[in-house]
């Protein structure tokens, strides 16, 4: 003869069943965002915020130190799928055009609450470029990120002068003229590659 759970038991089931339906809508929503991926966004072409954040190689890396140059903002978490979908694009379209005297640079703003889950993250893909940790989410209030991934382009004028919302396997050629890097060179393999290759 089946027993029945316990009230207790019962009651624990149900609290788990619902908070496992509330992270599951809480992770869809941030990974799709409440709005278009293309929508302007309330930053586009007005000064970007300034942060300062820890990377996980220990430096501190703030938006102010990077002015006169363009920079990519991309706002990940390691349990997000299309930002998985997004580093690894971005990591190519680094490795392609990214050289020593380049203009610009490409800056990722982790929003795991656990530090290892980045690290575990960007080791798992590989990630050449600084990866900021940001737990507390300040940047995210701040950028008025409501979807991720989100990615910026802030100009030289420290001005963002593009935002999208989600993964667009394309994105390297919006990157390229946001950039103004000449998408031959993404053809050709990146100013490193040799001839031939």
């Amino acid at each position: 003869m089946r027993s029945r759970p316990s009230p207790a038991a019962a009651l624990s089931l149900a609290a788990l069943a619902v908070f496992t339906i509330w992270i599951t809508w809480r992770a869809k929503r941030l990974e799709t965002g409440s709005q278009d991926s293309e929508a302007p966004v309330a930053l586009l072409h007005k000064p970007a915020p300034d942060f300062s954040l820890p990377t996980l190689d220990g430096r501190t890396i703030s938006l102010a130190n990077s002015r006169g140059k363009n920079l990519v903002v991309s706002f990940w978490a390691s349990w997000c799928g299309p930002c998985r979908l997004e580093l690894p694009v971005l990591r190519s379209f680094y490795q392609r055009a990214h050289k020593a005297d380049s203009d610009f640079d490409i800056l990722t703003i982790n929003l795991d609450d656990e530090r290892e889950a980045a690290q575990r993250a960007a080791n798992e893909l590989k990630l050449p470029f600084p990866v900021l940790l940001d737990p507390q989410q300040k940047s995210v209030h701040a950028y008025g990120v409501f979807g991720i991934p989100m990615l910026f382009v802030i100009g030289k004028d420290g001005r963002v002068s593009y935002s999208t919302t989600g993964f667009n396997p394309s994105f390297e050629v919006m990157l390229a003229t946001q950039l103004g890097i000449d998408p031959k060179v993404l053809a050709e393999g990146g100013p490193n590659a040799k001839p031939g290759n």
